[in-house]
């Protein structure tokens, strides 16, 4: 055995030495191009993630995602900059730019095809509102989609109703949060750009829609639940299927860190600060309990993940492949 690791250890110095020289002499003549010099690309996601839960098939969709200056002008804003600081420190995050995911999902229940929120839609793009090309990387046409979810009515979650003026879904039925669909068709449209969107996008649906509150069900395994705060009638969506369960938790936590390990921290988009504060506890503290997995509108891409309870708050766990087995 020792005169075979000889053999191999003066074959390897041959070649090296060898290789030295050719590269010298290349280099020399300057005569080969680099073929591997390419541009910068920049960051890339896999627009879709599967996995499995009990009968169920969940695929997730990458709408997009955005770079944001000045995290704690939207993140921790009743925090001190230092106890903001500290938190992103500790997290391996920069306290100057953040990034912002958007992640539809679809449901295969086995008979239905149910799309939980449609993305910012044409208006988004390029760098958000490709929902429907995810959609079509998934195996997935529009004209399949049977039940659109709406979580709630902001910009980001209703803006893929429509595709170039006509219904994005066209054979699809919708559900939405009662009180969240009465909050937003009581606004003047012209109030603001989310009253406007909600008026052209959801009004004219209003006759295929099924109104929900807490305890409503979507369809055999799939049931609605309050998530009041983030807006009005924000509502997430229990998944069940041959005892495996999961949480479809919309925008009740909008940053893996700064709204799950500090869910107190104010979050410049949720309406009633108070009363969000109350239902990311309430949500993630039922999750970390039963410790079951959750899909997360705004996590890092595939929003797939775990919490457990950590100090005040909440640790963040990515799925890896418990759901893949």
């Amino acid at each position: 055995m020792s005169g075979f690791e000889v053999q191999l250890s003066r074959r390897a110095a041959l070649l090296g030495a060898g290789g030295a020289v050719l590269a010298g002499s290349m280099a020399g003549s300057g005569a080969l191009p680099a073929f591997a010099a390419a541009d910068i690309k920049g960051p890339m996601f896999s627009p879709v993630a599967r996995f499995t839960l009990g009968g169920f098939e969940v695929t997730t969709l990458l709408d997009g995602a955005v770079t944001a200056d000045e995290p704690q002008k939207t993140f921790g804003m009743n925090a001190s900059v230092e106890a903001f600081g500290a938190a992103s420190a500790e997290n391996h995050l920069p306290i100057d730019r953040m990034k912002m995911f958007f992640t539809p999902s679809v449901v295969n229940t086995g008979s239905e095809l149910i799309l939980f929120d449609t993305g910012v839609g044409e208006g988004g793009r390029p760098g958000r509102g490709n929902m429907r090309a995810a959609l079509a990387s998934a195996g997935y046409s529009p004209e399949q989609i049977d039940v659109v979810v709406l979580t709630h009515m902001h910009p980001d979650h209703i803006g893929g109703l429509l595709e170039g003026g006509a219904p994005a879904f066209p054979n699809a039925r919708y559900v939405a949060g009662q009180k969240e669909y009465d909050f937003w068709a009581a606004q003047d449209p012209e109030a603001n750009g989310a009253a406007k969107l909600f008026a052209a996008n959801v009004k004219p649906f209003a006759d295929k829609m099924t109104f929900v509150s807490d305890g409503g069900s979507v369809a055999s395994g799939v049931t609605a639940m309050e998530a009041f705060g983030h807006t009005p009638g924000h509502m997430v969506f229990h998944l069940e299927s041959d005892g495996q369960r999961l949480l479809v938790t919309a925008d009740t936590a909008n940053h893996y860190v700064w709204s799950l390990a500090y869910p107190d921290w104010e979050v410049r988009f949720d309406m009633d600060k108070e009363a969000a504060a109350a239902a990311r506890r309430n949500v993630f503290g039922m999750i970390a309990a039963d410790r079951i997995p959750f899909v997360g509108y705004h996590m890092p891409f595939p929003a797939l993940g775990f919490v457990e309870t950590k100090g005040d708050g909440f640790r963040y766990v990515p799925a890896s492949y418990q759901l893949s087995l």
